[in-house]
């Protein structure tokens, strides 16, 4: 079973957005997929109660009563969402469960020098430090020709970290997690460039891109 970590600890930067599309690709791929929240508001569990059981089928927690949560039985992939302020001994212990690790990343001072850190503290860790957990950047919310583009690449040099991809400002998703959609679950004519952002983030994680 293949887990995927979406993490950074300052809110509003696109964890969600980052999760649930990813969920619903490999869903729409024939995979087994559960999307599980370890944020307490539990926003990822709220949207799945709003799809549709006429989309592709993703799962959540099995929990049951004095048990720990746990993903369902057959279950081939697993993203999992995380909270703002994630670190220290909950950030060890999370990554102990993954293979990947996502760290969306909008291009602003701000959030840059918010996550600056937790950067440096998720390279720290043993798992990563024994290269057992890959970790790429995906820029939010940019152009990839931008100067903003350029400047977290240039904030990444020292980190060694690649950024996978850049996904552009659209609503797309605004509109589509309102539906418990995806933007894969979108039509071509109106989602086909966010497809194609998505590509090289499914390439870094070894999926196989379908032809158009």
């Amino acid at each position: 079973m293949r887990s995927i970590l979406i993490a950074n600890p300052k809110g509003g930067v696109g964890k969600s957005t980052l999760a649930t599309n990813l969920a619903g690709w490999l869903a729409r791929n024939g995979r087994r997929v559960m999307l599980g929240d370890i944020d307490r508001q539990q926003s990822a569990r709220e949207w799945l109660r709003i799809r549709s059981p006429a989309l592709p089928y993703i799962a959540t927690w099995e929990i049951r009563p004095d048990e720990p949560a746990r993903p369902p039985a057959g279950v081939t992939d697993v993203v999992l969402d995380t909270p703002a302020g994630l670190h220290g001994k909950k950030l060890a212990h999370v990554l102990k469960m993954v293979d990947r690790v996502v760290v969306p990343l909008a291009p602003s001072l701000f959030d840059i020098l918010a996550t600056r850190s937790f950067l440096d503290e998720l390279l720290e860790e043993k798992k990563v430090r024994k290269h057992r957990v890959e970790i790429g950047v995906v820029g939010m919310r940019v152009d990839a020709r931008t100067r903003a583009a350029g400047e977290l690449e240039r904030f990444l040099t020292h980190t060694g970290l690649p950024v996978i991809a850049h996904l552009r400002d659209t609503q797309n998703y605004v509109q589509a997690a309102a539906h418990g959609m995806t933007v894969f679950d979108l039509s071509a004519s109106r989602a086909a460039q966010d497809w194609e952002q998505w590509a090289p983030i499914l390439r870094w994680l070894g999926e196989e891109i379908p032809a158009a």
